[in-house]
């Protein structure tokens, strides 16, 4: 049971210097202060580290960006994007926080505004539906 518990709290950590082309996904909290060639996908925290660089597309709970990210970004909780981060590519989130001297070039959409655009396309969906049968009787 300890075990189990130790390795639910740990992070897994690429340093820098090392490059991995391909893609994670992993449980728990990430650090990348090397080089992804590849996509992230996560359930937890993902940090990158002011060396680290994702050239990739990226989905987790919550992202503290510190270095380089040229990809899209989904994060469910908050993106945290520190003064020295560079992101390139559209981000879909629920909160953002940028300092200033953070370099951000894409869209940024709310997951709120997302759902609320499906739940009216969906209702006009309906309602062109309705319409449709009401006029074949």
């Amino acid at each position: 049971m300890a075990k189990f518990a130790e390795m639910e709290s740990s992070i897994n950590t690429i340093a820098k210097g090392t490059t991995i082309k391909g893609d994670i996904t992993a449980v728990g909290d990430f650090r990348l202060d090397g080089r992804l060639e590849g996509n992230i996908t996560l359930n937890g925290k993902l940090v990158v580290g002011e060396s680290g660089f994702i050239k990739g597309n990226i989905v987790c709970q919550n992202a503290n960006i510190i270095g380089h990210v040229d990809g899209n970004t989904s994060v469910k909780e908050l993106l945290s994007l520190n003064s020295t981060a560079v992101v390139k590519g559209d981000i879909l989130i629920n909160r953002l926080s940028i300092e200033p001297g953070a370099t951000f070039s894409g869209t940024c959409r709310m997951l709120d505004e997302v759902r609320k655009e499906n739940e009216m396309r969906a209702n006009e969906q309906a309602a062109a539906a309705a319409a449709e049968a009401e006029a074949k009787k």
